[in-house]
């Protein structure tokens, strides 16, 4: 397989993770909203469907970014220091999609702890990495 093929197919399941890892939150907020136990219960079928939706695309972005790394070789990847910030980044990524999982495991028990504001702030905050990812990934600047 051609490493361009590699390169779109990481970009492809890294904007499918990034979609539903977006979603996800809002779902939080409006689920902190929720008042009665019908409401409930949808949230909570509707947020580990998508969780677990996204998470084979989160698996995929991660082997197909390793299979790039992997075909550019341990030379360019030692001498690609904004590769080394990326990875970082796109960790916390893979912290935060695991975090999202406590959350929705505490709220399928029913011990949400926290409100709306809260979710929002987690819904949003993370577009500013994702930001840094890209030029990152484009510009190399260093």
């Amino acid at each position: 397989m051609s490493i361009l093929w590699i390169k779109a197919l990481h970009v492809f399941f890294m904007i499918a993770w990034m979609a539903g890892i977006f979603y996800l939150p809002r779902l939080f907020v409006y689920h902190a909203q929720a008042t009665n136990k019908e409401m409930h219960a949808q949230f909570v079928v509707m947020e580990r469907r998508l969780w677990f939706f996204i998470t084979p695309f989160a698996v995929l972005t991660l082997v197909f970014g390793v299979w790039t790394i992997y075909l550019y070789g341990g030379e360019w990847f030692k001498a690609s220091g904004w590769m080394h910030v990326k990875l970082l980044l796109v960790s916390l990524f893979y912290a935060y999609h695991i975090y999202l999982y406590v959350l929705l495991k505490r709220f399928a028990a029913g011990e949400n702890k926290h409100s709306s504001k809260f979710y929002r702030f987690l819904n949003e905050a993370p577009v500013l990495a994702l930001l840094a990812i890209v030029v990152l990934a484009i510009v190399k600047p260093f």
